[in-house]
Formats: structure tokens, sequence, C-alpha cells
């Protein structure tokens, strides 16, 4: 898969929630984790993270949105139930992205807002917890950008799959 991402969370309080949700960013192939301003000790994560995610994926802890930095032309996603967001599953992920979301009992600040390129929602009637809603937007980047056969029209494994990828010659461009 092309690109990368990045996941994090303003304001955490919950270690479970955050232990979880950064051994799925582990899981689906997250190039690092952040947070900002949590309310939890992060070293306390580690107890339900059964992956050791922190050894494996590099952690950033920012004191506030304006501190957060990014890589260059990384878009900054907000996950939140707002009225303007746009809905995950008519959402395109940007190939260089990194994914916030809210703390639990609470929403992104403003100032995490405002520095938003996006703002995205999972319809469903209320939030779910921290983690759940993180592994579901990277499921939902995986297969949106992953290279997999198109779903099948009937239930069931698809009819058709995808070749398989030939390493083609040395393209040379000139500079007319």
């Amino acid at each position: 898969m092309r690109g990368y991402f990045a996941i994090g969370v303003e304001g955490s309080s919950k270690p479970h929630n955050l232990g979880n949700l950064v051994r799925s960013a582990h899981a689906f192939g997250a190039s690092y984790f952040f947070t900002v301003a949590p309310v939890v000790d992060v070293k306390s994560v580690r107890q339900t993270d059964t992956s050791d995610a922190f050894d494996h994926l590099p952690f950033y802890n920012f004191e506030t949105p304006e501190a957060l930095q990014l890589p260059r032309k990384c878009a900054l996603v907000g996950i939140e139930l707002l009225e303007d967001s746009i809905e995950l599953p008519s959402f395109r992920h940007p190939v260089r992205a990194a994914y916030v979301l809210g703390p639990e009992r609470g929403n992104l600040s403003e100032a995490m807002i405002a520095r938003c390129d996006y703002t995205i929602k999972i319809p469903m009637k209320f939030c779910v917890n921290v983690g759940v809603a993180g592994a579901i937007v990277m499921y939902d980047r995986l297969i949106s950008m992953g290279k997999f056969a198109p779903r099948a029209v009937k239930a069931g494994a698809p009819t058709e799959f995808l070749p398989e990828h030939v390493q083609g010659g040395q393209i040379i461009r000139s500079g007319k």
C-alpha cells in the first residue's frame, strides 16, 4: 500500500482504550502513534497493549494542538460526530494522513478541529469508545486503499481476483 498513516488521541483519559487503540494501530500498520494533552499516564497503557506496540511504533506526545507536528504534506483528519463531518463510507483517505480522535466523554477541542484538513464521522446512532472508532477508521483505510479483489455480488468469496503484479522494465523520461 502506498503512503502512510498515523493515529492519535487528544485528551485521552482511559488507559485501556488507549492501549486498545495503539495495539490496533500496530496491527493495521500505522507509521507512528501520538497523543495530544493526555490526561492518562501513557506508560500505564503498556499493561493493556498485548502487542508491545510502543516497542515497535514511534510514539510522540504533544502538549497542545498547536504543538502537534506532522510530516510535510500530511493531512490531519479529525474523527468526530459533527454535523458537517464527512461520513466515513464516502471519504477518500489521503495517501499521507494522521487521524486524531477526541477524548472519552468529550470532543476534539476547537483548536484541534481548526487544525484538521478534514473531519469524518462513522455513521452510527451514538459514539463508540476511542479504540473501536479508531479501529473502524483504520480498517476502512485498509479496504479502501489496499489491493483487494472487488466484493462479490452475491454472498461469499469474490469470483474475480486481482492479477499478479508484473514488474515492468525501466522507464526513461526525457526532459523535453
